[in-house]
């Protein structure tokens, strides 16, 4: 019996689960940060559209793209289905670009002086960039959990316990992929 204790904690039998439920952690972090930005975002909008309404277009845009991307929901078992987790970063990389539609808007505003809410513009501004910024921490802390998760269910002696005891599969890291990002922005006739 000792033997068998023995011969199990040597082959990662506490490594996985341990490893699995980090990266899930991790996941509700993630989820925590896109639903701070996303309780922000009403805010700024509202700040926005009643001091631009000829900026409208944008300001649909990115309410729509918050519907959509608080509307496709992950739970931890998710987390090993690609089309799920595409889905998921597709809705989160809509909003990302409505919300640099935001910035122009912000940076329009303050062209017009008569605007008398341009403090309220930066200080929402302000927040909003530290919002993205939580939200950048929080995958990158997911995708780590994630790789450590994957390295230890593919890595002997974890390898047994992961195959044999738990079935586990690799879970999928998070990849914000902005169309076009490769290519440097062309200033060319904006100055």
């Amino acid at each position: 019996m000792a033997s068998a204790a023995l011969a199990l904690s040597g082959c990662g039998v506490n490594s996985v689960p341990t490893e699995q439920e980090n990266a899930k952690a991790r996941w509700a972090d993630v989820q925590a940060a896109f639903q701070e930005r996303a309780n922000l975002i009403p805010n700024l909008a509202a700040v926005a559209k009643g001091a631009a309404t000829q900026e409208k277009g944008i300001l649909v845009g990115v309410t729509e793209a918050r519907a959509k991307a608080t509307s496709i929901q992950l739970n931890a078992g998710d987390l090993t289905d690609p089309a799920k987790m595409k889905a998921f970063q597709d809705a989160q990389n809509q909003l990302s670009q409505s919300i640099g539609g935001l910035g122009r808007l912000l940076a329009n505003s303050e062209a017009y002086p008569e605007v008398k809410s341009i403090g309220n513009y930066q200080m929402l501004q302000s927040q909003l960039e530290g919002q993205e910024n939580r939200v950048r921490i929080a995958i990158r802390d997911y995708n780590t959990a994630v790789q450590e998760y994957n390295t230890t269910i593919r890595t002997f002696p974890a390898i047994v316990a992961a195959r044999i005891i738990y079935s586990s599969q690799p879970m999928v890291p998070y990849q914000a992929v902005t169309p076009g990002a490769e290519a440097a922005p062309s200033l060319e006739g904006k100055l």
